[in-house]
């Protein structure tokens, strides 16, 4: 089981009142909230690994050199040596590094490579699964892992975690009329304004599906443009036909890397904390109560 950790923590964030606090007052909302879906995560799904993949780099270079508006308007501050700051509530910043840390002391793997996203974590580690892999994420970009032939799937969640949409090939097909690689081309054509992905002007996600059940894939739609025979309006051609330079380096931007160095580290799901003596004093500290005791008692089962 893979996790988009930040995806996660956000939907915790905003999901737990933030009247939940540690004894001095500072707001624990997004802490407790991921350790209850992780437990409720391990009690429903029984993974025998779990990989907390982490955001090293939510906005990498090599992205925003190809598309600059890449996630552009979720910059806080531009830095001219690492990560650019994403905009985060105030009260949410805070609490990452405590999450950072509860994870390691639990010995749950917290994954991340520099100059990447967990995105792209996510899609290394599939990569490499001999079996199947669960991906944890509210983020529809990672659609397109999934994989019935190798039993990839994505767990998305509608409300919490205790009810997810289970995205397998049957689900993306009925829903998008693709397939998970498929669901690159339908992206990255229709666009994603959360991601500050233009899109083609004009092709939004109805026609993208259309255009792709027509022409296969992009490269076929692409070819169509110059086929004077194919099936395409003169308002389709006109649009993809400007789009061009967008249509050339958007699919390196969309598809998730699949090659990504990443650090040793051991997968297994823990039954006991790594450093218990850590996690009582973080446990004092910031008030994790019953959620950490929900989470310890679900891993030693």
């Amino acid at each position: 089981m893979l996790l988009d950790t930040a995806s996660l923590y956000f939907r915790a964030y905003f999901g737990v009142p933030d009247s939940v606090r540690a004894p001095d007052g500072t707001p624990v909302n997004a802490v407790r909230g991921l350790l209850d879906f992780i437990a409720r995560l391990v009690q429903d799904h029984h993974p025998d690994d779990l990989v907390a993949c982490w955001d090293n780099d939510w906005r990498p270079h090599w992205r925003v050199e190809l598309i600059p508006s890449y996630k552009a308007h979720r910059v806080a501050v531009e830095t001219e040596t690492g990560p650019d700051e994403e905009e985060t509530p105030d009260t949410l910043a805070p609490q990452v590094p405590v999450i950072m840390d509860v994870l390691d002391a639990l010995g749950i793997a917290r994954v991340g490579a520099d100059g990447y996203e967990a995105d792209d974590v996510i899609g290394t580690l599939t990569g490499r699964a001999t079996g199947p892999v669960d991906i944890v994420t509210g983020d529809r970009d990672l659609f397109q892992l999934v994989d019935d032939a190798r039993g990839r799937r994505v767990l998305y969640p509608l409300k919490g975690v205790g009810t997810l949409q289970v995205t397998d090939e049957a689900w993306l097909r009925e829903k998008y009329g693709v397939d998970g690689p498929g669901y690159v081309d339908l992206a990255l054509l229709r666009g994603d304004p959360s991601d500050g992905l233009p899109g083609v002007p004009g092709i939004g996600e109805k026609t993208a599906a259309k255009l792709l059940d027509t022409f296969g894939d992009l490269a076929g739609i692409m070819a169509a443009v110059d086929d004077r025979t194919a099936k395409l309006t003169p308002s389709q051609r006109k649009r993809l036909d400007e789009a061009r330079d967008y249509v050339a380096v958007a699919p390196k931007v969309v598809r998730v890397a699949s090659d990504v160095p990443l650090p040793d580290f051991d997968p297994a799901l823990p039954s006991e904390p790594r450093d218990p003596a850590t996690l009582e004093e973080l446990a004092a500290q910031w008030g994790l109560g019953g959620a950490l005791t929900r989470l310890l008692s679900t891993l030693q089962r």
